[in-house]
């Protein structure tokens, strides 16, 4: 686990563009169980790839979109453990992946972005890679 002194700027970086922090298993399931309209998780990181990518390209993606998902949720990695661990428990059959963004319609995961896919790619194309999925599903 981070100081919380260290990773607040890092929460604040997406909860300022809309999505909602979630601290514990029960809120993402919560979040999650919903079988109606779509939403956007993005497992936050510490890393330099988050910080370079990931969240630039959520941000970029929300703002710039025609078609949004209904509700947007983060969770932290290293920080908040159960509350990641049941967010991956809905992400299977793909590994844990810090940072990572997955994208869920009616209940069912139907887009996944891992860090591979993410720390050796563009910005744009990670944008783009997003806008086309909240097109196809949102």
């Amino acid at each position: 686990m981070y100081p919380e002194y260290m990773v607040a700027p890092i929460r604040e970086d997406l909860t300022s563009a809309g999505f909602e922090q979630l601290m514990t298993p029960e809120e993402v399931e919560q979040a999650l169980s919903t079988k109606e309209g779509t939403v956007l998780v993005a497992i936050n990181s510490v890393c330099g790839c988050a910080a370079s990518k990931a969240r630039p390209a959520l941000k970029m993606a929300v703002a710039s979109a025609d078609q949004k998902p209904d509700k947007m949720i983060t969770v932290f990695a290293g920080m908040e453990a159960d509350a990641v661990a049941k967010a991956r428990e809905y992400m299977l059959p793909y590994p844990p992946s810090s940072p990572s963004i997955a994208l869920f319609k009616d209940g069912e995961l139907v887009h996944m972005i891992e860090r591979y896919h993410i720390e050796g790619n563009e910005l744009n194309r990670i944008v783009d890679n997003l806008k086309g999925a909240f097109e196809a599903y949102c």
